[in-house]
């Protein structure tokens, strides 16, 4: 199973907060680098695989494309959130591939590539506010290469994973798939993996060290 490092960009520094309120999201310092310069920041957390969430372009206040294009150069891999709204919003680079988050991109039959990320706060899918499940088995014939389920409404609080709800949404697609938010151990990356996940997207837990720091830079995770 794949494994990759989230980084997200506020006003040019990675920035932490806790389930989606972006408006308390405050620069990274407490962790295992102790710059939230981005450019810092991955010198010492070294991740095969990086997802980048650009939470100014995604809010329309902002951007930080080049400070992207110059990040996705240092992996072998960069999933890039910029609040894609149209299919001409897509960011061309070294080894990015562009997310397509639902909070932001419309109507989802216009995109023809990228990962398509299922953004979801209190258990449904934004903005329409329906079950995961239902949206993962409509999207499947889609052209997405592969789909992330994200729980924004965990994101940073290590609340860990139910397993009766990862099979649900692992038996919705047959695609290749990832998760993030709300992660806790290496015992919630077991249970991806044993669901059948193909990656997990982490970053707190890297921080606290209840996932190794090893394994982002090995970029893989078997339980």
């Amino acid at each position: 199973m794949d494994l990759v490092l989230a980084m997200d960009l506020k006003g040019g520094f990675v920035v932490h907060g806790k389930k989606g309120d972006r408006e308390s999201y405050r620069p990274l310092t407490w962790g295992l680098s102790h710059s939230a310069d981005p450019e810092s920041y991955l010198k010492v957390m070294k991740p095969r695989f990086l997802y980048i969430a650009d939470l100014d372009r995604i809010s329309g206040t902002g951007s930080h494309d080049s400070l992207i294009s110059s990040c996705s150069g240092k992996v072998d891999c960069c999933y890039v959130d910029r609040g894609c709204r149209s299919p001409d919003d897509l960011l061309c680079g070294m080894h990015i591939v562009n997310v397509i988050g639902t909070e932001t991109a419309g109507d989802l039959s216009r995109y023809r590539e990228g990962m398509l990320s299922l953004d979801i706060k209190n258990g449904r899918v934004i903005p329409e506010g329906r079950k995961p499940e239902d949206v993962l088995s409509e999207v499947e014939d889609l052209p997405f290469k592969c789909c992330l389920v994200l729980n924004i409404s965990a994101v940073g609080t290590e609340e860990g994973l139910s397993p009766s709800v990862l099979d649900d949404i692992r038996r919705a697609y047959r695609k290749k798939l990832f998760y993030g938010g709300g992660i806790r151990d290496t015992g919630d990356l077991d249970r991806l993996a044993s669901a059948g996940f193909d990656g997990a997207i982490v970053a707190t837990a890297v921080h606290t060290k209840a996932i190794p720091l090893e394994s982002i830079r090995r970029g893989s995770w078997c339980s």
